[in-house]
């Protein structure tokens, strides 16, 4: 992997192109185990300038400048709650604007690198309603002057907190022991508070590109509690803020129970500009590149490193009054975030990873944890709301995934994701560029600074994300799909789907969701595919008390054709490339007159499938 450079292609680009699906796959499966995606090491700096420098550097300045704190006393960092205020609605900004996750090429943003605004404040591109059927003037697929002057009403909303003075908390109604305090007037989340819902329910992306998951309740908390009247009411609001973070660890860590998460962490690791060489990477393989299932170093990685720190260190710090637990709970979360954010895992959460870790020094180094703890909460029954508020979306979300979008769900980077791969015929995906806003990844890699791709170098690029992709559990299911159903495959361009989705609505942080039968029918809508032309393989999350994954087989000029299930264990007891076939497939409806390539039950790799 050279500076400027990306990492030499492990075939030549018009060899590789000449060979199966299935074959290249493997090609490119066994060579991201050394390289992951390949890119230049100047891409990472630009991701850690702009992790460190714009947000962290900026967002502590901008706290400083308007509070009382300076922005050279660094311990005035993490001892004053105004801090993490700040620092919320900045990160939620950045987000928004398309500066936090998502950017960049680790996300399919090749040129320009930024996606989100371009799209958002511009009339005419694709917005996906979540219940637009259902909710009063909601409907329809396409962004307004309206859509356009909520979003900015939304960064105006979000500006507005930063800009505005906090208000020092009197001394006499801290805890003794307390330094000074700063917060911000409760008054100015309340703009926040209503455009942002508001612009999701004429648009999910924009709402979850924001995270608003996470930060929402933050804003939410601030402006209920955030008129100090005494003691109790500031350790209130701290307690409050550190349930809010307990919360998003505990969810995330309950999400990689099963078979999924241990899949993420090799590829991830295999990404990781910080890992020491090639003999560190292959140690999460079974036996690399001829076995590329997780080793046990991954399987400890993966559930005493991630599963297990993500639920007892936070469950920890929640219930311990003692400082010296608290100090090394709290750098051991810091630890976890900044190991996450070394490996620039796809999608670049990195800037939410500076948060969180951060945010584990501020309120839990900064504050006394003999004072500011659950047993000190001044009415124990309010906090029955605030986790029935909190706890709504993971519950939902883990039972049924297909009504909660996976970050709600609280199942951040846990490998259990709905995911699709799009599969076009010759010209379609040229066609994409007839979308407002849209270019192809393929066209923006060949204009790429400072080193343009070749085509065949572009193409090649662009299928590491099949690689990526068919690595994790859900990957192996929806490759068989193409295989199974597909009898052209070796003709078609095939594309990841969060890759695609990126390039048509702006965003995507791997919620299959914003890729499914709806955006389908939204590129049909205007581009009318000829039937066959774009087929989607689509799949839902697995639930937590069931061991299969629902599939969808979409036709965009049909719409769903087939929709069935596969079992997550057969999907991760394969190689990511399928040298045995497709694993076996049940499905449950097929529309009328529609054709598979070939009858279930008919494969020799197979003779378990069950016929339809």
């Amino acid at each position: 992997m050279g500076f400027v450079k990306p990492s030499p292609q492990p075939v030549e680009p018009t060899v590789f192109l000449r060979l199966p699906l299935r074959e290249r796959v493997r090609v490119l499966s066994t060579h991201w185990v050394d390289e992951g995606f390949g890119t230049p090491r100047a891409l990472h700096i630009v991701y850690i300038v702009k992790m460190l420098g714009l947000y962290f550097g900026v967002g502590i300045w901008i706290a400083s400048a308007t509070s009382g704190i300076e922005f050279t006393d660094v311990g005035g960092w993490y001892r004053n709650i105004v801090v993490y205020q700040k620092l919320a609605v900045w990160l939620m900004l950045l987000e928004v604007i398309g500066l936090g996750g998502a950017f960049g090429p680790l996300c399919g943003h090749f040129r320009p690198m930024i996606g989100n605004i371009r799209y958002w404040i511009r009339p005419g591109t694709l917005r996906m309603a979540p219940w637009g059927g259902r909710v009063p003037f909601t409907g329809g697929d396409e962004r307004t002057w309206f859509d356009v002057a909520l979003f900015a009403g939304v960064l105006a909303a979000l500006v507005y907190p930063l800009a505005v003075r906090a208000e020092p908390v009197p001394s006499e109604v801290l805890p003794a022991g307390t330094g000074p305090q700063d917060i911000v007037p409760p008054h100015c989340f309340l703009p926040a508070l209503v455009l942002m819902p508001l612009m999701g329910l004429r648009d999910k992306v924009v709402f979850l590109a924001g995270r608003s998951e996470q930060y929402l309740p933050i804003m939410l908390f601030s402006a209920l509690m955030g008129s100090i009247g005494g003691a109790a009411d500031f350790v209130d609001l701290v307690v409050v803020f550190k349930i809010v973070i307990c919360v998003v660890w505990i969810g995330a860590g309950v999400s990689k129970f099963g078979a999924h998460f241990e899949h993420v962490v090799p590829p991830m690791v295999s990404n990781s500009p910080a890992v020491p060489g090639r003999a560190v990477k292959r140690l999460h393989y079974r036996d690399a590149p001829n076995d590329l299932h997780p080793s046990r170093v991954a399987w400890f990685m993966a559930h005493i490193g991630g599963t297990a720190v993500e639920i007892v260190v936070p469950i920890t710090l929640l219930l311990t009054t003692n400082p010296t637990v608290v100090l090394i709970g709290a750098l051991c979360m810091l630890a976890f975030h900044v190991f996450i954010a070394s490996t620039f895992p796809i999608a670049v959460p990195l800037e939410w990873n500076v948060f969180f870790g951060f945010i584990a020094i501020v309120l839990w180094v900064g504050f006394d944890p003999g004072t500011y703890t659950v047993w000190n909460f001044s009415a124990p029954i309010l906090l029955v709301p605030v986790l029935a508020l909190l706890l709504f979306g993971p519950v939902l979300g883990n039972l049924r995934p297909d009504l909660v979008s996976f970050l709600p769900s609280m199942r951040q980077y846990a490998g259990n994701w709905a995911a699709s791969v799009w599969a076009m015929k010759p010209g379609v995906e040229e066609r994409l560029n007839e979308l407002p806003g849209v270019e192809n990844q393929i066209d923006q890699l060949q204009r790429m600074i400072p080193t343009p791709y070749e085509r065949d170098d572009a193409e090649m690029t662009l299928q590491k994300a099949l690689a990526w992709r068919s690595m994790h559990s859900q990957g192996r299911g929806l490759f068989s799909l193409l295989y199974a159903r597909l009898a052209d495959i070796e003709t078609r361009t095939v594309r990841e789907g969060e890759f695609v989705c990126n390039a048509l609505l702006g965003f995507n942080f791997g919620d299959g969701h914003m890729h499914d039968a709806r955006l389908v029918a939204a590129v049909q809508k205007r581009l009318c595919l000829e039937p066959g032309d774009l087929v989607v393989v689509w799949a839902e999350s697995q639930p937590i008390h069931r061991r299969t994954q629902r599939y969808q087989v979409i036709d965009a000029a049909l719409g769903v054709v087939e929709r069935g299930t596969w079992k997550v264990a057969d999907c991760v007891a394969e190689q990511p490339w399928l040298p045995n076939g497709p694993v076996p497939l049940n499905a449950t409806w097929t529309a009328d007159g529609h054709h598979r390539r070939q009858a279930l039950g008919t494969n020799p790799n197979r003779p378990d499938e069950t016929p339809v």
